[in-house]
Formats: structure tokens, C-alpha cells, sequence
């Protein structure tokens, strides 16, 4: 968890078009409104890995174009440029080849940074930057999958899709302020939400373009055209698999109006059709031995330097102390503050830190204006195991909270539990929950490893639950196991074929 530039931590939606959304997707709106300021888990004055470029900042002579900085400031918002020699070539390599059977080839020279982010996506800009994150290449599983997405992204370059919104953009908001000005108020509202809708269109048109011109792209540079439906197909079981986590019913085949990118199914469909006009299946490149072998070693989830979230556990070595969460939460580390949710979203946690004054009381400090709805006579200083603390009850709207403000060094960590039914028994899980916040020493913060991928190859009659019960992943492990390797169901392998297993 680390502060990301500014509030809100926000994930430039417009370059996206692999993204699948890793923060929970059930927490009450209430558990943010609640929250007055900003707040993140990263300490001031220990300067985070990599900064953004505020857009405010003084300018100086610098051979930064234009470009190259919202380059920088996109990968700052990833957490990030990571580092991985052998997967940067592989996938350079593959873009050369791709650049080369675009529909304007020798146009743009591409380049692709890895972003240290767990999280599923990819975007391209115009000046020829291609992202990809740790979490996309985790789940492709050959040169095929991963083509497809980098060739998709060069679609949208090709199309010129980003000017087409803009321009669409403009218009759009022209009609609706003089609907506005010219006729009346709830005129304008209903002209705004039939623009929205009409952009939203606008973007689900692009991405099925896109996807049909990535994959023309793709068999042209010789690889499976079918590489796009097999990680349109994983991505939609990734949704899924999420979605199974926090008690929650997938509906990635239900899109919201105003959503800018199809239903996975109606992609995987499209991209199906596309293939077959092409070839049939078999025909092109799937290099996976040779993918999975520049993937072997790379990191896995959260970023080391964020902390860990282990099953209910969430260990911050670098900020020294741990927190377990009542039973039935399933944790999301993010930019700003470690979330979690249980039973489909009827309970919530956020855990973040803030810089109080030492002089400054936590009884002052908790009633300052920082959660809505406070209930001042419930507000409780106490130790928790050594550390300084206050404990307060708040209400807003049907959501209710058990709040805890700990003082460790100069951070105050702010603990906050939503649930719509505050009985004892949840009442009491959150206390025990609280009660469990403590510093980490050293010694045991060294002990924790980080998470990567570990490929191996299967042995003579090995199985997937086989594999899956070694994997470091408290989770479902063999579900997750048969997603990263694109298998349908658990079973025998195939005896000398690579797979990809999660460690510490």
C-alpha cells in the first residue's frame, strides 16, 4: 500500500481495456463517504518506490516530452515500472513482429513497460508506450494470449480511438449544456444521461473493433488467432473467481449501461467468429513453454513493499505491524488502505494511516471530523497491546461502524468496520479483530517471503490438486490453479508440460 500522487488513487480508465477492477466490489459507499481526508498506509517521509509527476509541477528544462511524462505518471499510478529483463525481451520481441503486420506498419515504434501492479490490464498510448501489469502476464499462458492483448492495444492506436472519444466527448457535452441552458434543468439531466449512455455505446463499439484488428494483427505476425478468446475466456473466470471470494454472484454477463466495455461473453464470441474466418484452431504460434519460462521468478499479488495480505492476516513489514481480520473477511491491498468484505458486502473494513500531531490527544483527534456520524459518548481511550488507542462507535444512513484510532511512532492507523446490522456477536468479531493490531519486529518482518510465480513441469501422473496443495494461496488454491494455467477442470497433467504454480 503506498501513496500514489493523490487522493483516490485513480486508475486512468480511459487507456484501459483488459482491466479487471481488484477492489472489492461490494464495499458500502458509507465506508468512504464516512472518511473526511486523505489517508494511505505509507509513511511520511519514507519515499515511496516510484513518485508521480504531479500535473502542477514547476517546469523545468528536461528532455521529458510531452508524452514520455504522462507515460510517467501512468506507471506511477501501476505502482510502477517492474523490472524483468527476461520478460521485457520476450514481449519486446513479440511487439516487433506485431508492429510489423499492423495496418500501418513502420509507423510507431513500440515498447512495453511491466507495471508492478497485481492488478489485470493493459493500455497503449499514441506515442507508442505499451503497459502491461505483472497481473495481466500472470494470467496469459503463451506468446499467443499475450500478443493478442498488445495487438489489441495497437488497435485502438491504429483506429485512433482516443481522438474519436474526445471529439465525441465534445460534442456530447455541447448538446447537453444547451439542452441545460435552452430548456430546463431536469431536461438537462435526462439529455446527460442519454450522452452517457451514447459514450458508453461509443466505447463498447472500439473495444470489439480493437479486438477484431489485434486479432487480424495477430495472425498476420503468425501467431494462434485464437489466443484472444483464451484470455478473453480467463478473464471472464477471473471475475468470477473474485466475485466467488466475497460471497458475490458474478455479472460480467450483465454489463451496466453506462459500461464502457462489453460483457466478456459478447467478446469471447466476437473474438471466436474472427479467429474462424481466419483459420481454424491450431494453425499459428502458442510458444508456451517459452512464455511461461520468461514469466518463472516473477512476483506474484501484492507488492513486497506494500505488505502482505495472507488469507485473514495483513502483515506491513516494511511499516512494522500486523492485523488479522474477523473470520469470513477476504482482504484487497490497495493504493491507499487495506479493504475487506464478508458475506457479499453486509460487512466492510478499512485500515489506513494518517500523520497526527504527537501533542494532538486521539480522544481530540477522533472527534475531529474525519468519520460522520460519530456517536461522542461511545468514544473510549484504551492501550492496545501497548500502543495508544481510542475506540468509538458512528452511524450514517443503515450503515453502522466500531471504529479505532492506534498511535505507533508518528502514524495514527485508523481501523474502521461497517456492517448494517451492528449485533454483539459482529460487535465482538470486530473488537478481537482490533485487539489483534500489534507492531512486528524485525526479526519477524525477515522471516516473510514474497509470493511469485514458480514454473515447473509436471511429473508422470501428477495431478492438478496436486500441484494446487503446494501453492502458497490460502484461497481456493486449486481454483486458482487451473485459472492461471487456462485448464477447464482439475485432473491429470500432461506428464514434461510447464505450469505455473505460486510460492513463497
Amino acid at each position: 500500500m503506498r501513496e500514489v500522487g493523490r487522493c483516490g488513487g485513480e486508475e486512468h480508465g480511459k487507456h484501459s481495456t483488459w482491466r479487471v477492477g481488484r477492489v472489492l466490489p461490494a464495499l458500502p459507499a458509507a465506508l468512504v463517504l464516512a472518511l473526511g481526508g486523505c489517508a494511505s498506509l505509507e509513511r511520511v517521509g519514507v519515499p515511496p518506490l516510484s513518485n508521480a509527476v504531479p500535473a502542477d509541477a514547476p517546469k523545468t528544462l528536461s528532455i521529458d516530452s510531452p508524452a514520455s511524462l504522462e507515460a510517467k505518471r501512468l506507471a506511477a499510478t501501476f505502482g510502477g515500472e517492474y523490472r524483468a529483463p527476461a520478460a521485457e525481451a520476450y514481449l519486446n520481441d513479440i511487439l516487433v513482429k506485431l508492429a510489423q503486420a499492423s495496418e500501418t506498419p513502420g509507423e510507431t515504434v513500440y515498447k512495453v513497460t511491466i507495471l508492478n501492479s497485481p492488478v489485470i490490464n493493459a493500455f497503449a498510448l499514441p506515442s507508442g508506450n505499451l503497459f502491461v501489469t505483472r497481473g495481466l502476464l500472470a494470467l496469459a499462458n503463451d506468446n499467443a494470449e499475450i500478443a493478442a492483448v498488445m495487438a489489441h492495444e495497437i488497435g485502438h492506436i491504429t483506429a485512433r480511438h482516443a481522438y474519436a472519444r474526445a471529439e465525441r466527448e465534445k460534442e456530447a457535452a455541447v448538446v447537453s449544456q444547451a439542452a441545460t441552458v435552452i430548456q430546463n434543468r431536469q431536461k438537462g439531466e435526462e439529455v446527460e444521461a442519454l450522452r452517457k449512455q451514447t459514450l458508453a455505446g461509443f466505447s463498447r463499439q472500439q473495444e470489439l473493433e480493437a479486438d477484431g484488428i489485434g486479432i487480424r494483427v495477430v495472425a498476420r505476425a503468425g501467431y494462434d488467432p485464437y489466443g484472444a478468446s483464451r484470455f478473453l475466456t480467463s478473464l471472464g473466470r477471473s471475475t468470477t473467481l473474485r466475485a466467488a471470494l466475497v460471497g458475490q454472484k458474478a455479472s460480467s454477463d450483465k454489463p451496466d449501461m453506462l459500461s464502457t466495455h462489453p460483457s466478456t461473453p459478447e467478446r469471447v464470441a466476437q473474438a471466436v467468429a474472427a479467429a474462424r474466418q481466419i483459420s481454424g484452431p491450431g494453425i499459428g504460434q502458442r510458444d508456451r513453454a517459452g512464455y511461461l519460462a520468461a514469466l518463472d521468478g516473477m512476483t506474484f499479488g501484492d507488492d513486497p513493499a506494500d505488505g502482505y495480505a495472507r488469507g485473514r492476516k495483513f502483515v506491513h513489514p516494511r511499516l512494522g505491524f500486523a492485523f488479522v481480520a474477523p473470520e469470513g473477511f477476504v482482504l484487497e491491498n490497495s493504493a491507499q488502505a487495506l479493504l475487506g468484505i464478508r458475506n457479499g458486502g453486509t460487512e466492510a473494513l478499512r485500515l489506513d494511516s494518517t500523520r497526527v500531531p504527537a501533542e494532538t490527544p486521539l480522544e481530540t483527534y477522533i472527534g475531529s471530523g474525519w468519520i460522520d456520524g460519530l456517536i461522542q459518548s461511545s468514544v473510549e481511550s484504551t492501550t492496545i497491546n501497548g500502543l495508544p488507542a481510542v475506540l468509538a462507535t458512528a452511524r450514517a444512513g443503515e450503515w453502522n461502524f466500531r471504529l479505532a484510532a492506534i498511535r505507533k511512532g508518528e502514524d495514527v492507523y485508523r481501523l474502521i468496520f461497517a456492517a448494517r446490522a451492528l449485533t454483539s456477536e459482529a460487535d465482538g468479531r470486530f473488537k478481537t479483530a482490533i485487539n489483534s493490531f500489534r507492531g512486528v519486529a524485525p526479526e519477524e518482518a525477515s522471516d516473510l517471503k514474497p509470493l511469485r510465480i514458480a514454473v515447473v513441469k509436471a511429473a508422470p501422473g501428477e495431478r492438478a490438486e496436486e500441484l494446487a496443495r503446494k501453492m502458497a494461496i490460502a484461497d481456493r488454491p486449486l481454483e486458482h490453479f487451473l485459472l492461471l494455467n487456462g485448464l477447464e477442470a482439475a485432473g491429470p497433467l500432461t506428464a514434461g508440460e510447464s505450469y505455473k504454480t505460486v510460492v513463497e
